[in-house]
């Protein structure tokens, strides 16, 4: 199998094209063992949180598989799983929730307890990591998917199972994207029909987190960010004004008054946070979906929350169920009601993903999609 490897971070303004962190190379195939899937990957997608790993933002055991985010058709079924079979299309998930911890039993699966741990080793949710160079060295799983590859196996927890009809240019942003922003406002927020939305930061989970503000009857979807090239796919995603953050105040102020109900940041910064916090009405939420810097801190009026009612909400992988969400999501989708292909910027070989991780970090795509 070939998968993308990383051996050693990068700084963030580095020329990654140049520096080559993440070696396309030749692994030992790994079988599934019990309770796995090997599946056979045919798009996987290149997100902010895979570029935090390549500049060590998001601190990773390496050297590390990456990638989090694809689709692809089951290959191999390990002993014991029986409601998955060869040839399955499937969408790949970063949480495998374990349906037995404190935070599966209450019905959040996005916070999974042994995920976490797992996901933070390296390793898969039913043993130690599988990936290793024709010499033995071990190679860490990334968020037990490793998708950066033609081949992944992965816990039978770390699929959904999806239609033949849903495209895999469609479905290979389904697994982190659409997941996280929709999921922040319909199941974090629980956005109603007729409340306003302010989504800062116009990456494809902000953009997700848009279409869900939409498709949730927002009476104002108001999108801001400082790349003015992404206002008009925010206006196609249903947002109904945008802005850059200098604009964020009036464009508030004009559609509601006193600021918005709900405030989605998908930036990953402590200073966006607090802004949002001075943008929501009274009683209105925040909803913190970027992955800010480890040593980033948060300061803001206390007076702010038993003051004014307001709520600061975090939101991993958008609270999702991902075997009620995705089906529900793709239904959407099928409606003809969430527009998931004007999140695909383009597609290129995985030869090119180093030339990819400058083109995220200079916003040129929104979503980059590889083919090994």
């Amino acid at each position: 199998m070939r998968a993308a490897v990383l051996y050693s971070t990068v700084p963030s303004g580095t020329g990654f094209e140049d520096a080559m962190p993440l070696v396309v190379q030749e692994l030992d195939r790994p079988k599934p063992r019990a309770g796995e899937l090997g599946v056979t990957i045919t798009y996987s997608s290149l997100c902010h949180s895979d570029l935090s790993v390549v500049d060590g933002s998001r601190v990773r055991p390496l050297p590390m598989a990456l990638g989090h985010e694809a689709v692809g058709r089951v290959d191999a079924v390990g002993e014991g799983v029986t409601d998955i079979k060869a040839g399955d299309h499937v969408v790949l998930v970063f949480v495998p929730s374990c349906g037995q911890c404190r935070a599966c039993a209450a019905g959040r699966p996005a916070l999974c307890h042994r995920a976490a741990e797992v996901n933070g080793s390296g390793d898969l949710l039913h043993g130690e990591a599988l990936l290793r160079t024709p010499e033995g060295q071990r190679i860490n799983h990334h968020l037990g998917v490793s998708a950066f590859a033609d081949y992944s196996v992965v816990a039978r927890e770390s699929v959904v199972a999806i239609g033949d009809d849903v495209p895999d240019t469609v479905a290979a942003m389904f697994g982190c994207a659409v997941l996280t922003g929709m999921g922040a406002v319909l199941n974090t927020a629980a956005v109603t029909s007729g409340q306003s939305v302010a989504v800062f930061g116009l990456g494809a989970v902000g953009l997700s987190a848009v279409m869900a503000a939409a498709l949730a009857g927002a009476s104002a979807v108001i999108a801001i960010d400082p790349n003015t090239d992404k206002h008009q796919l925010a206006l196609d995603c249903g947002a109904t004004a945008v802005g850059t953050p200098g604009d964020a105040a009036g464009l508030v102020a004009a559609a509601t008054g006193d600021g918005v109900d709900v405030a989605i940041e998908a930036v990953g910064s402590a200073r966006v946070i607090a802004a949002c916090l001075e943008h929501v009405t009274r009683g209105g939420a925040v909803v913190s979906v970027g992955l800010p810097h480890p040593s980033a801190e948060l300061t803001v009026p206390a007076l702010q929350f038993a003051g004014a009612g307001k709520r600061l909400l975090g939101s991993y992988m958008g609270d999702a169920v991902p075997e009620r969400d995705i089906p529900l999501y793709l239904g959407y989708w099928r409606e003809g009601r969430l527009p998931v292909e004007l999140l695909h910027t383009d597609t290129k070989p995985l030869e090119e993903i180093n030339a990819g991780l400058d083109a995220l970090a200079a916003g040129k795509v929104v979503r980059r999609l590889f083919r090994a």
